[in-house]
């Protein structure tokens, strides 16, 4: 059953991932584009676009997870032999968990504040913004599930 929320994640995510990296080429372009040819700019898009970049980002960073192919702090692991490494699996990333749930909670916290002391004619960008404690949301389910399935429990999910 953890394989299927984890596949049905994962291909949630890359749809997701796909489709704002899209979307984000796009407002891009059609900002070079005013600028360049119109000699104008749309304001708005400097701020969607950085936001749109912290969207590909998490989703992206979740997706790595979800494969095991994060960046690893645990240099030292991948020199001890193969049983060790197994046997650590599931600690390394109980502490990925962990970090990720503080970040998360940390990152609800900032969220509030910049909701709560936003212009009324910036509550679009704060209501973006709230990428920030859901990505590390994200990323805590993703260390959760590995951590729950173990090396074993792991299959490839991207292809």
């Amino acid at each position: 059953m953890l394989a299927r929320v984890q596949a049905w994640l994962v291909r949630a995510e890359t749809w997701a991932a796909g489709l704002t990296l899209v979307l984000l080429i796009g407002l891009t372009l059609l900002q070079i584009l005013a600028r360049n040819l119109f000699e104008t700019g749309f304001p708005m898009l400097e701020s969607l676009a950085r936001i749109l970049l912290l969207y590909v980002t998490f989703l992206g960073a979740a997706l790595a997870v979800a494969a095991d192919h994060h960046i690893k702090v645990d240099l030292v692991v991948h020199w001890l032999p193969c049983r060790w490494q197994e046997r650590l699996y599931r600690p390394m990333h109980a502490i990925g968990l962990a970090v990720c749930t503080l970040l998360c909670v940390a990152s609800a916290r900032y969220w509030l504040d910049e909701w709560t002391f936003a212009a009324p004619s910036e509550r679009w960008l704060a209501a973006a913004e709230l990428i920030l404690p859901a990505g590390f949301g994200l990323l805590a389910l993703h260390f959760a599930l590995a951590t729950l399935q173990g090396p074993a429990g792991r299959r490839p999910v991207l292809r």
